[in-house]
């Protein structure tokens, strides 16, 4: 009877790491090609604002984390640079600086969404015309399927 308890127990964590590393190996697997060196020069050219993503953020960690320099302008959010890979990332816009899930939730309903990022190194998403930039600070990376903070950059 032991003996079927560890079998079982065994079986059991291995299926749950195999579907923890899918979970996070299918969003690398599917992500299309990154923006082109000319995509990213275009909407650093029509940039207005700059910010940086930081590791060292309160709600960062070493599978949720963002490193480079974001550009913002009217038509195209983009990042020069890499963030942890995961799935469904939605970028936002916040009027307030946030660095946590908790911050996150609070502020949310001041919030737009920009859009999706599919990528994790560089990326350029353009940002809709119903979208005034110059009411936002921030630019946040936000897995919306794990309710996961992934990094912020103040940019104004």
């Amino acid at each position: 009877m032991r003996k079927l308890i560890l079998l079982t127990v065994s079986h059991a964590l291995v299926a749950l790491a195999g579907f923890a590393a899918g979970i996070y190996a299918l969003p690398i697997l599917t992500a299309p090609e990154e923006p082109s060196a000319s995509q990213i020069a275009t909407a650093i050219e029509n940039a207005e604002y700059e910010g940086r993503f930081r590791r060292d953020l309160a709600g960062s960690d070493f599978l949720h984390w963002g490193d480079g320099i974001v550009t913002v302008g009217r038509d195209y959010i983009s990042l020069q640079g890499r963030i942890a890979p995961g799935p469904d990332y939605k970028l936002y816009l916040s009027p307030e600086f946030v660095e946590t899930e908790k911050d996150f939730a609070r502020a949310r309903a001041g919030m737009k969404r920009v859009g999706d990022v599919k990528t994790f190194e560089n990326f350029v998403v353009p940002v809709p015309d119903s979208i005034d930039i110059t009411s936002y600070s921030t630019v946040i990376v936000w897995c919306e399927s794990f309710g996961e903070f992934i990094t912020a950059a103040e940019y104004r």
